[in-house]
């Protein structure tokens, strides 16, 4: 959000370290910059790694049985099998060329280490750019201490050079943004230059005392810090550890707030990542602090710049440094307020992923979804609460199986699986709670194609349910054990248990997300009987349900079982529901239900003779079954029909242009593979995999206009001046088009501008 001040000389050294060694670790004290010089490295190189700079950000996890899932996640790898989450990392970086940045490793040490010993071990390419307070300790890890900012000394401070020293340059460039036209000159240099190094030239402190300039002028902060540090060393005047004189710069800006920001300062330290102004009033408002207090509240540190605002297609989200965090939680602390905070914290997502299960199955359920995604760090916290405070356990059943939507339709499968095995285990008595956790997490095992253990979890739930005489529990849990038999291959009890199931749910007329799921399980099991006639009044229901309930989802899965088993038969209109299918997942980033449609496309394109056609369908689908898992459940029918389409393809095209066709398929982009599955115009990786990609996201105006500059030679500094914009502002444009084209080098876009040009006309 802010502009990143000097470290030339840093960035060029630690590009140079990295150049030599797969693991850097940035180490120094809190507020030094590790997080922001990795972050700039990592810009400075993104075209040496053809696959990508990949940011993890640790800051937030607390549990290092999560480490690995966590860097899955950061890079969009979301595999759904039951396979160790470290495997799938080795498999997935075994033949690619990125850099990961680990940011914030120093509470999580052990886990960090061993993931990062064994990824670089096992994948050649790969390297790595760690910041922490602490080394890793691995072989190989090259140290780099990231130095404070540089300051001239005090007797010199008035004559330095302006832009000579990173430390005053950072402090002018943010005090400019808060007072206009501020600029060091001979009157305030000196003033500025004593400030900075009280600061230690730490960029947190510095940043800190910047934002004052509203209300003090340097020379009263000056006196007012000095006043400060000398309190919190006794007296002594002798050099400042660092720690302190941060700590002393943080408590100086605390102390400057009102009364209720410095409430809301500690009490928004519970929240794990960021937060919306929902949350805030939700968590941190009571008799003390307003509703009303809570949003003025906000406003005022986001102008102190203790939070952070970032604005997202959903709404505003604030995001506090991880220094003023622990600092407010040990101002929590001392108000003995943490345990407090910390169950209306896990209140509120209780009650937030309760709300998403009750409404997840109408016309909000995208919104949901996306919610959801939002408040992932939130949601695990308020989890570990519950598993890790005694006699929250109950709790903790029941917000892990109600967040049911988030693992199965929102891609986080593995994480639903680590979380109800927990709560199962530490809450072994009989319960309500206890029974939906267990066919919950059966459900979610079958999903992970791990079905015998799936088969025993729903089947206990079951019993479970039966014993305590909860009719309602008793329905789902029935439709899940008919799931977890139909994936057992036993299609006779499987359709016998919906059928079940379906009734009760007619006859309760409750149809909630999870009931909804009823179609398409009934739909696909009809079809792999060869009952079509049952199939097709089961797709008439589901229709009229759905769109009672302004379902989406549900809807989008049903289409798509009916066009698995309808691909051999009706292409025409198993090709129609399919592609209905996939717009409806496009949509929703279903990532889990993206080549249960991709494929069956393969198999129409192969019955209709377009044979290269099925072959780069094929080849991309391969590509996205692999972090699935088993392909189309196993079911053996559906295999061997894919088999055989396979193998004509490879017959009519010969070898080497099938292999040619099945590897533009697995280079394709997931954009670019629904846009040539749905019959859009296909991208240049799928038709001309010797070329420069093709845009998978349009450009706007203003970046085509730089990209035709780019093409005629203009270099950044051009550009801008032709443009009548910042440098900086010309710099990001580049980047944007460079990332949304999928490109690495300025010809490429020459390339790629010309040709997309000569198409047009």
């Amino acid at each position: 959000m802010t502009s990143f001040v000097g470290r030339r000389q840093a960035t060029a050294e630690v590009k140079r370290v990295l150049s030599a060694s797969r693991l850097v670790t940035l180490t120094g004290v809190g507020g030094v910059g590790k997080s922001r010089l990795a972050l700039h490295v990592g810009r400075e190189v993104r075209r040496a790694f053809p696959d990508g700079v990949w940011l993890v950000e640790l800051a937030t996890l607390s549990d290092p049985a999560l480490v690995e899932q966590t860097v899955a996640a950061a890079l969009d790898l979301l595999d759904h099998s039951h396979r160790d989450p470290a495997t799938v990392l080795v498999e997935f970086l075994a033949d690619k060329r990125l850099l990961l940045i680990l940011d914030n490793c120093e509470h999580l040490l052990d886990g960090c280490a061993s993931l990062a010993g064994r990824l670089l071990t096992t994948a050649p390419q790969l390297s790595m750019l760690a910041t922490s307070r602490q080394p890793l300790g691995i072989a190989g890890e090259h140290l780099w201490p990231v130095p404070p900012l540089a300051l001239p000394p005090t007797n010199v401070g008035a004559q330095a050079p302006k832009g000579t020293y990173d430390g005053l340059a950072l402090f002018e460039d943010r005090a400019a943004a808060v007072v206009a036209g501020f600029t060091l000159d001979k009157n305030n240099r000196l003033a500025v230059t004593r400030l900075c190094r009280r600061l230690d030239g730490l960029p947190l402190a510095i940043e800190l005392a910047a934002v004052r300039l509203r209300v003090l002028s340097v020379e009263e902060m000056l006196v007012r810090i000095e006043d400060r540090f000398m309190l919190l060393t006794g007296g002594s005047r002798a050099a400042l550890p660092r720690h302190q004189t941060l700590r002393a710069a943080v408590e100086w800006s605390f102390e400057l707030c009102s009364k209720p920001e410095r409430l809301l300062w500690a009490r928004c330290s519970v929240f794990a990542g960021d937060f919306d102004e929902d949350a805030a009033e939700g968590v941190c408002a009571d008799a003390g602090l307003t509703v009303g207090e809570v949003f003025e509240a906000i406003s005022g540190l986001v102008d102190k710049s203790i939070l952070t605002r970032e604005e997202r297609a959903s709404g505003s989200r604030y995001r506090i440094l991880e220094t003023i965090r622990h600092y407010g939680r040990e101002r929590l602390e001392q108000a003995g307020d943490t345990a407090l905070l910390r169950r209306r914290h896990r209140d509120y997502y209780l009650d937030l992923a309760a709300q998403a299960d009750a409404d997840s199955g109408g016309p909000r359920q995208y919104e949901w979804a996306e919610r959801l995604r939002a408040e992932r760090a939130n949601l695990f916290a308020a989890l570990d609460y519950c598993l890790t405070v005694p006699g929250q356990e109950r709790e903790g059943l029941r917000l892990a199986a109600c967040l049911w939507f988030y693992w199965a339709a929102c891609g986080s499968v593995r994480d639903g699986r680590y979380w109800l095995d927990r709560a199962l285990a530490t809450d072994p008595a009989p319960s309500r709670e206890r029974a939906r956790a267990l066919w919950t997490n059966g459900w979610i095992a079958c999903l992970q194609g791990d079905i015998q253990a799936g088969l025993a979890l729903v089947e206990e739930g079951r019993n479970l349910t039966q014993k305590l005489g909860d009719e309602t529990g008793l329905t789902y849990a029935i439709q899940i054990l008919g799931w977890a038999k139909m994936m057992s291959g036993d299609l006779p009890q499987a359709m016998s248990l919906f059928d079940h199931a379906l009734a009760r749910h007619r006859t309760s007329n409750r149809w909630t997300a999870q009931a909804l799921i009823i179609f398409p399980m009934q739909v696909f099991t009809a079809g792999l009987s060869g009952d079509s006639g049952r199939a097709m009044t089961v797709l008439d229901e589901s229709r009229a349900v759905c769109a009672r309930q302004g379902d989406r989802l549900a809807m989008s899965w049903t289409l798509c079982c009916v066009g698995n088993w309808w691909a051999a038969g009706d292409r025409p209109q198993a090709a129609a529901y399919l592609r209905d299918s996939l717009r409806v997942k496009r949509d929703w980033n279903d990532q889990l239900g993206y080549p249960f449609c991709v494929d069956p496309l393969s198999w129409v394109a192969a019955a209709e003779g377009d044979w290269t056609r099925a072959a780069v369908l094929q080849g991309a689908a391969d590509k996205m079954w692999g972090p699935i898992g088993t392909p189309l459940w196993g079911f053996a029918s559906l295999i061997a029909q894919g088999k055989q389409c396979r193998a004509r393809a490879r017959e009519a095209l010969g070898e080497r242009a099938y292999q040619t066709a099945i590897q533009q398929g697995a280079q394709m982009s997931p954009e670019a593979v629904l846009a040539y599955a749905l019959g859009e115009k296909p991208s240049t990786r799928a038709t001309d995999p010797a070329g420069p990609p093709a845009a998978t996201s349009v450009l706007t105006n203003r970046e085509r206009e730089v990209a035709t500059l780019i093409a005629q030679g203009l270099t950044n500094k051009e550009i801008a001046a032709r443009l009548v914009i910042a440098q900086r502002t010309a710099e990001g444009h580049v980047e944007r088009i460079l990332t949304k084209l999928g490109l690495t080098s300025r010809t490429q876009v020459a390339t790629w501008l010309t040709r997309n040009d000569s198409r047009r006309t």
